[in-house]
């Protein structure tokens, strides 16, 4: 998590401006002992050490206009790169995230692609935000409970202090626990059930979160973001 000068290894400065205290704190020096031990041990961590920390890389503090939380990375071989919901190219689109897809489909008429590489959006100022930033190969959410939750339940209030006019979109009761923190008279929250097929079909259908997103950056004078995804070479 940290070079031998202490830099956090791929935070980005204006979040490193913020956030640099936090790897001082007791909390992160377990979580970096805990994260060395699993290497330690022979375990496949995932995404890598490098990747922990993509999400900000992509998506700088200060150009932050959208925040989509997930839970935990992907666990699969090949998936998690350190945005939520988005996979590698050439790995099969997960489940939760063609729903998206459709949602956005039936929203804007966006062209469903067929790939789940989702850096475009974190371009354009879409923070794709997990709650857990790493994760053990092939055991969902192992790695819970060791320290992350308290570091991005930080840059929640970083974001919500730091920024005016965000939208966050909270999809699922994780997700809405998690921002309770959120000042909903300086930000836009929207909430919804998780796009997982088990809960899609209670309500993230017809959320009209998209539409909303892009009406109240619009209304701010701010540009809506482009959802549309580029085809992959």
């Amino acid at each position: 998590m940290q070079t031998a000068t202490n830099r956090p290894i791929g935070l980005e400065s204006s979040w490193l401006a913020k956030l640099a205290p936090e790897f001082q704190l007791p909390y992160m020096l377990e979580l970096r002992e805990f994260l060395l031990m699993e290497k330690r041990a022979g375990k496949r961590i995932f995404p890598s050490g490098e990747e922990f920390f993509s999400a900000f890389r992509h998506t700088p503090l200060d150009r932050v206009k959208v925040v989509i939380l997930g839970q935990d990375p992907y666990h699969g071989e090949g998936q998690a790169h350190g945005l939520c919901f988005s996979v590698r190219p050439g790995v099969a689109v997960p489940p939760s995230l063609k729903n998206i897809y459709r949602e956005l489909h039936d929203e804007l008429g966006v062209p469903i692609p067929g790939h789940g590489y989702l850096t475009s959006w974190a371009g354009q100022g879409v923070l794709l935000l997990n709650s857990v930033l790493s994760v053990e190969c092939a055991r969902a959410a192992s790695h819970r409970g060791k320290g992350w939750e308290t570091f991005t339940d930080r840059v929640i209030d970083v974001i919500n202090h730091e920024r005016e006019g965000v939208v966050f979109m909270l999809w699922g009761s994780y997700a809405q626990r998690k921002g309770a923190i959120i000042d909903a008279r300086r930000h836009c929250v929207l909430k919804a059930p998780h796009p997982s097929p088990l809960s899609a079909h209670r309500g993230f259908f017809g959320c009209g979160h998209f539409v909303a997103a892009d009406r109240y950056l619009v209304a701010r004078g701010e540009a809506p973001v482009d959802w549309r995804l580029p085809a992959l070479p």
